[in-house]
């Protein structure tokens, strides 16, 4: 009586096994399939502290812009809307005009895309646009000529401006070369997929 009992325990034992072994493989293998490899992370993360560093040293900047207003824009802080998928960027702004007695004071807040640009490596801001400008003092009547200015100078100035360039070792493991995908904004920073060329 035992007998019989004995070697079908065997197999149920066995058969236990293998499933197991099964089911540790397959786990292994998904894993594996989540990363590019151990040694390559599948995705870079900077932080809001890093891109506001990136940002200020562009700053502080002077120009002259539509032929009749001097601009110094400074202390730029970076901020992140992750709703959007954009970086903004809120800059202070003292616009001075032959049209008008005394400076303006105020600021600008630029909102940005961001992009990979393969030849440099680079995560670049792109597309930046002015979401609000804020003027006291005599700037009432010129509230439509200051944002078009900001708007202008936010091309001129945030315009495929890099805030992360990748040295070649990050985007290459055992031959192979990687580059960056999905680029997402976070709250506290910026997500950059790697993903295989």
């Amino acid at each position: 009586m035992t007998e019989p009992v004995a070697p079908l325990r065997r197999r149920f034992v066995l058969a236990g096994l293998v499933s197991l072994s099964a089911i540790a493989f397959t786990s292994t293998a998904q894993s594996a399939s989540n990363s590019i490899f151990p040694f390559i992370p599948d995705h870079y993360t900077f932080s809001t502290q890093q891109v506001q560093q990136a940002v200020a040293r562009k700053f502080p900047l002077q120009r002259t812009a539509s032929q009749i207003f001097d601009v110094v824009l400074s202390n730029p802080v970076v901020g992140m809307a992750p709703d959007r998928n954009r970086v903004t960027v809120r800059v202070d702004a003292r616009l001075s005009t032959p049209f008008m007695p005394n400076p303006v004071i105020g600021a600008f807040t630029l909102s940005t895309q961001l992009a990979y640009d393969a030849p440099s490596r680079s995560v670049i801001l792109v597309s930046p646009s002015v979401d609000d400008a804020q003027f006291s003092g005599d700037a009432g009547q010129y509230n439509q000529q200051i944002a078009s200015v900001g708007a202008q100078l936010a091309a001129q100035l945030l315009d495929r401006y890099p805030i992360h360039t990748f040295k070649p070792e990050e985007l290459q493991f055992a031959g192979v070369s990687y580059e960056p995908g999905t680029i997402t904004v976070l709250t506290n920073g910026i997500r950059v997929q790697i993903v295989e060329k």
